[in-house]
């Protein structure tokens, strides 16, 4: 794998201990776990973590934040304005309480959330934002991927404000409980006129969010079609699996982008991934790379997908997967 280093000159703020705001996803009611895995990662700082929960309804999220191991203080934004957490409103919140308290690091999740919102933070702070990264090794040194995985690129900021998105799958999460942070309401100054929160429309399923599964399967172009992907749906629901998909699958329409796993989609690192009809495309790979153990089912024995894989199956999919759910049944 390439190393690449780079180091970018600003003036660097001296003498200054570190100390992290790190901003909570949540729904409402829950903190997604993603944040707990942010946590963790701030904590390899050192210094003081407090966090920020900001929404229209947020009590029951702001409780479960204070619950978290390692989080001292807990700020609350709640109000309409913060209705839906569009990022013009959420980050106007969170510069003021930046501006209050001169926290060093800014953390949020690598997520569509967290990528919404600290670009915008980064430009209004006029520092550079680091993106998705997998390590830390000083207050002011960071690791991240580029190339989609190829490349470990290290990255020395002397920026007076470290804005970071940190990758979930390559730190462990913090406790949910243990923690007692105080919390602090924070007084809502939002003048947005820029943007409006109309609606959500999420798709429901029982089965676990495919971020956060400890098992996942997905499914490629060799499904060659949606119906097929019932045949994983089934075997997903014995096994208590969330359910992926390669972006040849997103792309030809066999099912919804918000099951994409991949550079462009989502990131995780389940305990066991498998992977039925997927090539293993680089994009695909940087996605799931990093869980515990990878199965891969494919009629091609040269599919790159078995050079990450632990355990392969060169065998036709659609008489493998049926044996595989009734062997469960």
């Amino acid at each position: 794998m390439m190393l690449h280093t780079v180091r970018r000159l600003v003036t660097p703020a001296m003498g200054r201990c570190a100390s992290t705001l790190v901003l909570v996803e949540h729904d409402g009611s829950a903190v997604n776990p993603a944040t707990l895995h942010t946590v963790s990662a701030a904590a390899k700082l050192g210094g003081p973590i407090h966090a920020l929960v900001a929404g229209d309804s947020c009590q029951e999220a702001a409780a479960a934040a204070a619950k978290i191991s390692g989080v001292e203080k807990v700020f609350v934004a709640e109000g309409d304005a913060l209705k839906g957490q569009i990022a013009e409103a959420v980050s106007a919140v969170l510069l003021d309480v930046q501006a209050k308290n001169s926290y060093s690091h800014i953390f949020a999740n690598g997520t569509v959330f967290g990528k919404n919102i600290l670009p915008r933070i980064g430009a209004k702070l006029d520092v550079a934002p680091i993106s998705d990264i997998i390590d830390i090794k000083s207050d002011s040194t960071f690791v991240r991927t580029i190339y989609a995985g190829n490349a470990i690129q290290t990255i020395e900021s002397c920026d007076p404000v470290k804005v970071v998105t940190v990758r979930a799958t390559a730190f462990e999460a913090a406790a949910d409980e243990g923690g007692s942070a105080s919390t602090e309401a924070v007084d809502i100054a939002v003048d947005n006129e820029k943007s409006k929160w109309l609606e959500a429309k999420l798709s429901k399923s029982d089965r676990p969010e495919l971020a956060s599964a400890k098992v996942v399967i997905s499914g490629g172009r060799g499904l060659k079609n949606g119906e097929n992907f019932e045949m994983l749906y089934n075997l997903a629901d014995k096994m208590g699996a969330a359910v992926g998909a390669s972006r040849a699958a997103v792309d030809a329409g066999y099912v919804p982008s918000d099951l994409q796993v991949g550079q462009t989609g989502k990131m995780v690192a389940p305990d066991l991934y498998i992977a039925v009809g997927i090539s293993g495309a680089i994009q695909h790979l940087a996605g799931m790379k990093d869980s515990k153990t990878i199965v891969a089912i494919n009629k091609d024995g040269e599919a790159p997908i078995f050079q990450v894989s632990d355990y392969g199956l060169v065998d036709d999919l659609f008489k493998a997967v049926p044996e595989m759910i009734n062997s469960i049944e």
